[in-house]
This record gives C-alpha cells, sequence and structure tokens, in this order.
C-alpha cells in the first residue's frame, strides 16, 4: 500500500480566514497598540496559534505584534515559559497559576506590555468533574495590570478553540481601552 503525497500547495486546501467582527476587533486592537507605541505578544495551549493567525491577519501587524509561542505540553511550559514543576502538579496545565506564570515568562521573553496566554481544554477527550471539556484559563497582563480569567465554553473542539480565540481577543481590547 503506497501512499501519495502532493507537493500542490493549493491541492485540498482550506484558506485560513478570520471573520469579520474579530478581524474588526484585532484591527482597533492594532491601532490602539500602535498609538501607544506598545507590541503584543502571546503563548497558546489549547489555541494551537489561533491568536496568532488572528494577530497577523491583520496587514501592518509587525507594527505591533511581536511574537508567540505555542507552548502545548508541560515540557514547553517550563522549559520556555518558566512555569514551574511544583505549579503544573499542584494545579494542572489548566489553571490560574499556569496561565500567570506563562504570562510572566512571555513578558520576560518578549518585553511585550500586552500579554495573553491561553492553556484549556478543548477536547473532546480530556475533561474532569472539576475541570469539564470547554474550560479555558487565560492570563493577560496590560502594562502593570493583570488578569487571569476562567471561562467554560460549549461547543465541539473546534468550536471552543474558536470561542477562546474570540475572547482572548476581546479581553485584549477592552483591557488596552481601561488601562
Amino acid at each position: 500500500m503506497s501512499t501519495t503525497f502532493s507537493t500542490d500547495s493549493t491541492a485540498n486546501a482550506t484558506p485560513l480566514t478570520l471573520d469579520s467582527a474579530l478581524s474588526a476587533h484585532v484591527q482597533v486592537l492594532g491601532d490602539a497598540l500602535r498609538e501607544k507605541g506598545w507590541t503584543v505578544s502571546s503563548a497558546e495551549s489549547c489555541t494551537g496559534g489561533g491568536i496568532a493567525f488572528a494577530f497577523t491577519s491583520v496587514a501592518g501587524s509587525s507594527d505591533w505584534f511581536n511574537q508567540s509561542w505555542v507552548t502545548y505540553s508541560n515540557d514547553a511550559k517550563k522549559n520556555i515559559l518558566g512555569v514551574t514543576e511544583q505549579t503544573l502538579k499542584k494545579y494542572g496545565a489548566v489553571s490560574k497559576q499556569t496561565v500567570k506564570e506563562m504570562a510572566d515568562g512571555v513578558r520576560r521573553n518578549s518585553g511585550a506590555q500586552l500579554v495573553v496566554t491561553v492553556s484549556g481544554i478543548a477536547g473532546p477527550g480530556g475533561g474532569s468533574e472539576e475541570k469539564p471539556v470547554g474550560t479555558v484559563w487565560f492570563g493577560f497582563l496590560c502594562g502593570e495590570h493583570e488578569a487571569q480569567i476562567k471561562q467554560v465554553f460549549s461547543g465541539n473542539r473546534d468550536e471552543v478553540r474558536q470561542h477562546a480565540i474570540s475572547f482572548a481577543i476581546t479581553h485584549l481590547v477592552k483591557m488596552l481601552s481601561e488601562n
């Protein structure tokens, strides 16, 4: 049995797109960051780079988007962002404490003034009674202000991930407008 792989980059390609409402939020975010002379950086787990994709979907994002990490494994969270083994053992990867330590690591590594981190359970498996599928923790830093927020989204894996991306960007805009 043989498998054929196409080298044609357009074969079976589904274009990645951003809905117009989210694109508008990213544009507002970018304009506000540009006006302040700030940058944003992110670290993502369950969203797998979706927030970074949203940022880079807007022309001119290189003016305000610094960098991003997809730290899907606990080892990546520890080795790249400095999340402690103790935090991961005591609270788990999907926790307030973990996204806070992720955010501190992003700021330390990037120097960005605006930071978002995300770690969650997109499903379909992996949930528990304490942390059901759809549980997502977010860490935010905006200047000297910080927040960690838990959301529980409904839907399938793709829907949970999309909700998380939208929530993260919407909350970044809100934080930036308040600070």
